[in-house]
């Protein structure tokens, strides 16, 4: 499946993206107590700015600035700060999907033992996928993150 606008360079610059690290870690209940508290921390560290407003382009996926960011460049810093915590990058999936009023959106899909559960900028809780009531369309590919599989489930389609 194609990436989405907008993702072309992102492994080029930043490698750690679009690699598995390879090793074991924990994936167990443990990991969401982590991810709970990268999520809440960027979350209210950035600002919600449009790739329009900042880059003067409909889609460019980046870090945050000190202007901000908008939705995939949140879950970039999630994915980020997460693998320097120790959580292997094949746990951490950037999606893409349409929010409940059929919008794209973009998220991080961790993936453990108990399921998948997702870092969201719109809300500090970290929710299980089906609870989001989002349609998932695309996924980093767990064995090849540079490249997307479809999904296609939630939301509209069912689960």
């Amino acid at each position: 499946m194609d990436e989405p606008n907008g993702f072309s360079d992102v492994c080029v610059r930043y490698d750690w993206a679009c690699t598995r690290s390879g090793r074991a870690t924990s994936t167990g209940r443990e990991v969401l107590t982590i991810a709970q508290t990268v999520n809440t921390i960027i979350n209210r560290q950035t600002r919600e700015v449009t790739d329009e407003v900042q880059y003067n382009r409909s889609e460019y996926w980046a870090l945050p600035t000190a202007r901000g960011g908008d939705c995939e460049d949140f879950a970039l810093a999630k994915k980020q700060a997460l693998i320097s915590k120790g959580i292997a990058a094949e746990k951490l999936l950037i999606a893409t999907v349409l929010d409940r009023r059929n919008n794209p959106h973009a998220v991080l899909v961790l993936r453990i033992d108990a399921g998948d559960y997702i870092l969201d900028n719109v809300t500090n809780s970290i929710l299980g996928w089906q609870e989001t009531g989002y349609t998932f369309l695309r996924m980093q590919n767990p064995d090849s993150p540079s490249q997307w599989l479809a999904v296609l489930a939630g939301g509209v389609l069912g689960g």
